[in-house]
């Protein structure tokens, strides 16, 4: 008799899944001027989900349904990146969702959704199980990107985003399909198998590889599927760009190592230049463009791209060291460098209402600790030492260099300095130009703490990273042994 299913090992799905229902729920009964509180509600819930799941899942190595769902340190890694990011980014939204949103429940409730979404991508380990909770996430994303019904902006990314979404998704389920066609599996380590009994590759399993990389290059904004990214951010309500920017990145990134550590390793050969070849293209374009750009928004968002290139070194270098520095610089990034830099730009906007890089002239008389904190954010994002950036751009550089792509190493290298660049573009508007209005900023008790605790994050991975790597290695040796 088939021994069932140990159902409590989704307990941090389920509970995350319940309280997007409870939030949804609560937007009806609870009076307008108390909503507020669903904001607190969420974050809460997602702490004590993240302390739950580390407390229980930790160390455990099992697998549900013959293996379409995983539970190692690799999902559980995630899934703590998910629940701590989608708990700043709640917090970080509050008071805008206050100010731009009228029902902040469906707000709350659909990040919640998404996070559900993200949980599950880091724990599949079969393609179609993948492809539906990428579906969660993206039409998660979509809604979210198109909540300001009043504003034409975000309309118009919400159909930009819905209209590309659908063709990337086509691409991916078409590759999918050519998979499937030729291996008649869709398990990542029956495809593994599968790749290591055939003698050579087919083509229309090639073209099936061909499709899905795209699909995923969508996800993940690299070149030349990035075009919808900047449109996107600019439209898209600020805390929905942070989100864009940091979540849905990270989830596609666990999909994409999993999907290339476990399934495709034994055809590293046939996919490894061409993801050299995108994290060169990606890193230059996304560094060059973002020198042209005026809007702060549209600035993160070339600079956004550009990071993906550096990222997808670490899926082309296919090591343990490698994937130890794709997830160290993911994290340094994502929890610390991104969403401190989009703090600042959220309390600055809820201020002014304004988000073009001019209108931050000023900034460090009228706000001095949010220009030190985004003076700071950018400063990691360049990678100057003593930061997060320099820390983790330097290991996974090395990693890179190690696996024999020290030419590649040297492009980015060469994208590092540019991005300084514009980044020192941002900064002299805050340090060096007059301010047009003189007045002071006020910054609310919430972001200030959120945006000292970040700051902090960004000082501490720089300078003392030896805890994060421990969970990172752990992380990797799930789906890279030693």
């Amino acid at each position: 008799m088939q021994a069932l299913p140990n159902y409590a090992l989704l307990w941090p799905e389920l509970l995350v899944t319940a309280l997007a229902l409870l939030v949804l729920a609560l937007d009806f009964l609870v009076p307008k001027l108390r909503k507020r509180a669903l904001g607190y509600l969420s974050a809460a819930g997602l702490a004590a989900v993240l302390a739950l799941s580390l407390a229980f899942l930790w160390g455990r190595q099992e697998s549900l349904y013959e293996g379409l769902f995983l539970v190692d340190n690799f999902s559980l890694f995630f899934k703590a990146l998910f629940l701590i990011v989608g708990t700043f980014v709640i917090l970080m939204s509050v008071d805008y969702v206050d100010q731009h949103l009228e029902h902040p429940g469906e707000f709350y409730g659909i990040i919640l959704f998404s996070v559900v979404g993200m949980m599950v991508m880091a724990a599949t380990g079969e393609l179609l199980t993948a492809y539906i909770a990428l579906e969660l996430l993206s039409f998660s994303l979509y809604v979210l990107v198109a909540i300001a019904r009043d504003n034409p902006k975000s309309n118009e990314a919400g159909l930009k985003y819905v209209l590309l979404g659908a063709f990337s998704t086509a691409l991916l389920l078409y590759g999918i399909s050519l998979l499937y066609g030729v291996l008649g599996v869709t398990r990542f380590e029956d495809i593994s198998s599968k790749l290591q009994a055939m003698d050579s590759i087919n083509p229309t399993l090639l073209v099936g590889l061909t499709l899905i990389i795209a699909g995923l290059g969508f996800k993940v904004a690299a070149v030349p599927f990035h075009m919808w990214a900047p449109d996107i951010y600019e439209g898209a309500p600020t805390p929905v760009t942070a989100y864009l920017s940091v979540a849905s990145k990270a989830a596609a990134f666990a999909l994409v190592l999993r999907f290339f550590a476990v399934a495709l390793a034994p055809a590293v050969d046939q996919w490894a230049f061409l993801l050299v070849v995108l994290a060169a293209v990606t890193m230059t374009v996304g560094n060059l463009v973002a020198i042209a750009q005026r809007n702060i928004k549209r600035l993160i968002a070339y600079s956004s791209i550009a990071h993906v290139g550096y990222l997808l070194m670490g899926v082309a270098a296919l090591s343990a060291l490698g994937s130890n520095g794709l997830l160290f610089h993911l994290v340094g990034y994502a929890v610390t460098t991104n969403l401190a830099a989009f703090v600042v730009i959220i309390a600055f906007f809820n201020r002014t209402g304004k988000e073009e890089i001019s209108d931050f002239a000023g900034l460090a008389d009228r706000a001095p600790f949010l220009a030190m904190a985004l003076s700071a954010a950018l400063f990691s994002l360049a990678g100057l030492p003593f930061f997060a950036g320099f820390t983790t751009k330097f290991y996974l550089f090395t990693a890179v260099a190690r696996e024999g792509y020290l030419w590649l190493v040297g492009i980015a290298m060469v994208n590092s300095l540019i991005s300084l660049y514009y980044y020192l573009m941002v900064i002299r508007q805050m340090y060096i130009e007059p301010a047009s209005d003189a007045s002071r900023l006020r910054v609310p008790a919430l972001l200030s703490g959120l945006l000292a605790v970040l700051v902090l994050l960004i000082i501490l991975i720089g300078i003392y990273p030896s805890p994060l790597l421990r969970a990172i290695e752990a992380a990797t040796r799930a789906i890279i042994p030693a």
